[in-house]
């Protein structure tokens, strides 16, 4: 399919967000008016309108919205995150094949997307996996073009509508559509008070005796030398007496300071998944590949100690040590077969976040050509054994096995791509609400030699800042 790419920029002088806003509208008028036909059945045609704006709170826009899906990225660095709502084009499948097969069709779905697209989203965990009914609106994978976004990118701000066609006798429909929206975009960035209901119940998913058995179950295959290391997780839900605005626990993230990635995703009104996670999958630009071995874990308020301390214990600690080797040889195994110029970093770093410190490495890679792709790359490194296990293969049977729910989107990839970049986080310090429930989850890594106590409150402490936010209301 050919295809075509244009981009329209009103003004270059930053505006306000009303301005910004009244600009767009005046721009899509002009181009409905003069509007070519496509030629021929087998064109696309993406078409970006951009209005640099001043700065202005993501966050607090996004709130005010009230068009469905409503998006969040935010990477770890903090100088790239985005704001998005509505669907200008989007990349959808409810596939019953495994990951393998379900990173192939979203592959060739994207290769015929218009490489200036950027779309935003996440997949299963595990596609075999029998879903639970919470999971109905978070589909084998599912991906969104914005309609209308607010970013934040190269210390600029800019907001923006899109465009996309690729049928020419959807081209008014689209633009139509494409007005409607702007008509109810709400420029304000003072976000409303959102408050949680009564909390009614909190309750554990393994409660911490059937944690402990489960504990035992997946040490024991260690020792037949089946495993080495198998990620466990446990589902907390909190069940509130009414339905409520996930958007609370964005705006209401405790530790802004943090070195992790914001992912915000809401298909319907009170039904999102979200992740603070400080792992990321990979960061792919043209053929050149970025990713990190992240495991081993210390929590500061255990130890009562400060970022000194925290990594003292960590670098100390022959069980994290471990665990971390685990998952840096793996994925240097795994890369392999996909890149060359491997340079995996010899001496574990320590990622210092506000309660928390992780062992982690970074690599680089180049891809070798016939693998230039992000299909090829998510089969190689998902999961990852931090939160898979080792081998993969019979991690994922075990986890399908052991844990009495299913993941869902937790600890998938989820994130940004492009035709020609891409970067996706580790979907875990997660949680989903639907409705009045929200269920939080969380993972520990275990080896020979993990204490089924001692992970369990591993996993308080990694679900501790959501924890915290549903504090300050009840």
């Amino acid at each position: 399919m050919s295809e075509r790419y244009y981009i329209f920029t009103p003004s270059e002088k930053p505006l306000s967000l009303t301005e910004a806003l009244s600009s767009l509208k005046s721009a899509v008028n002009r181009y409905d008016s003069q509007c070519l036909p496509l030629n021929g059945r087998n064109q696309s045609r993406f078409v970006r309108f951009s209005q640099p704006v001043e700065s202005s709170d993501l966050k607090n826009w996004l709130c005010n919205q009230t068009i469905y899906p409503r998006l969040f990225w935010m990477n770890r660095e903090k100088d790239f995150a985005l704001a998005g709502i509505g669907v200008a084009d989007s990349i959808r499948s409810e596939g019953t094949g495994n990951n393998e097969s379900i990173f192939s069709e979203f592959g060739k779905v994207m290769s015929e997307k218009n490489p200036e697209a950027l779309y935003f989203g996440g997949f299963r965990f595990n596609n075999i996996e029998i879903q639970e009914p919470i999971w109905k609106e978070f589909s084998s994978f599912y991906f969104v073009l914005p309609l209308v976004q607010l970013s934040f990118e190269n210390s600029a701000y800019h907001l923006s509508c899109h465009l996309w066609i690729e049928q020419e006798e959807y081209t008014s429909e689209k633009i139509a559509a494409l007005k409607t929206a702007l008509d109810r975009v709400n420029c304000s960035t003072e976000c409303p008070s959102l408050k949680l209901p009564e909390l009614l119940n909190l309750s554990y998913n393994p409660d911490e005796k059937n944690w402990h058995e489960t504990c035992i179950k997946a040490i024991e295959t260690f020792e037949s030398g089946d495993m080495e290391k198998i990620m466990l997780a446990r589902q907390t839900v909190l069940e509130f007496k009414s339905d409520f605005s996930p958007f609370l626990f964005l705006i209401r993230y405790p530790y802004p300071e943090n070195a992790i990635y914001n992912f915000y995703f809401e298909p319907s009104e009170n039904n999102a998944f979200f992740s603070f996670t400080p792992e990321r999958l990979y960061r792919r630009d043209g053929n050149m590949l970025l990713t990190e071995a992240l495991a081993g874990t210390c929590s500061k308020e255990t130890i009562n100690g400060d970022h000194n301390d925290a990594s003292e214990a960590l670098l100390n600690s022959e069980k994290d040590i471990r665990e971390h080797k685990f998952v840096k040889d793996m994925i240097y195994e795994e890369l392999l077969e996909v890149s060359s110029d491997i340079d995996m970093e010899e001496d574990v770093r320590v990622l210092q976040l506000n309660r928390l410190a992780h062992l982690y490495t970074c690599c680089s890679a180049k891809l070798k050509p016939e693998f230039e792709n992000d299909s090829a790359v998510l089969k190689s490194l998902h999961p990852t054994p931090a939160v898979g296990g080792v081998p993969k293969a019979p991690a994922l049977i075990h986890i399908m096995e052991l844990e009495p729910f299913s993941r869902g989107w937790y600890a998938g990839p989820v994130g940004w791509i492009s035709r020609n970049a891409a970067e996706f986080s580790v979907g875990i310090r997660s949680a989903l609400v639907s409705g009045n429930v929200a269920y939080l989850y969380s993972g520990a890594g275990l080896v020979k030699g993990s204490d089924p106590a001692s992970e369990w409150e591993e996993v308080d402490q990694k679900i501790g800042d959501l924890l915290a936010i549903t504090r300050q209301e009840v």
